[in-house]
């Protein structure tokens, strides 16, 4: 049995019809966020269901931003829910700039170009966390759509152990991986030597590099 984390009262349900297809809504409050599921296809299964669980970022999902690959896995994402007939996209409010806020990000950006600080650095420069993300809304609102396992679409172990950690079995995880450019390489490789995501194709990129 699955804690109830999320409850009945603070969930609304709708059909949405995107340019990619039909998606049934779910928008759900938790922890002072409004979030949002999207569902594709019938009523998901039980077990192993494709699953995204996104954290927001204005500047890469709305902008396109190019420092940062969140706007390009969001598409991913979404396309690859679709191209599998079924799945779950969870979309977390509240965690821009992984959980320091929008604000705060902003000036993380400014010394990254001008001091040439990488995105954990300039941070704690600020005197900010490094990463303050809490899953437990996503493990909650897979509990209510009655989803005991999936198939994570994460380069994040510390979102497994999350979803673990509250109930939630991650049966496989798929990778995720957005083609690095020289805007986002520097953010990319903080994030696999200092956060400990898995990004092998920063391997090739290297290589790239190195022979012109």
């Amino acid at each position: 049995m699955h804690e109830q984390i999320v409850a009945d009262e603070d969930v609304a349900e709708s059909e949405l019809v995107t340019r990619r297809g039909k998606f049934h809504a779910v928008a759900f409050r938790y922890g002072g966020h409004e979030h949002m599921a999207l569902v594709h296809g019938e009523r998901p299964p039980c077990d192993d269901v494709l699953v995204r669980v996104h954290s927001e970022c204005m500047t890469g999902d709305i902008f396109g931003a190019v420092r940062c690959e969140c706007g390009e896995q969001l598409d991913a994402a979404l396309d690859a829910i679709v191209g599998e007939g079924s799945g779950v996209f969870v979309y977390l409010r509240g965690q821009e700039g992984r959980g320091i806020g929008l604000v705060a990000k902003v000036r993380t950006h400014v010394l990254q170009d001008e001091a040439g600080l990488d995105t954990v650095d300039s941070a704690t420069s600020l005197g900010l966390p490094v990463d303050t993300r809490d899953y437990t809304p996503a493990a909650g609102i897979l509990a209510y759509l009655g989803v005991r396992s999936v198939r994570l679409m994460s380069n994040n172990p510390d979102k497994i152990r999350s979803l673990e950690e509250h109930g939630i079995q991650v049966t496989a995880r798929v990778p995720l991986l957005m083609p690095p450019s020289a805007d986002n390489i520097a953010y990319l490789r903080a994030k696999r030597d200092r956060l400990g995501h898995d990004l092998p194709q920063l391997d090739q990129f290297a290589v790239r590099e190195r022979h012109g």
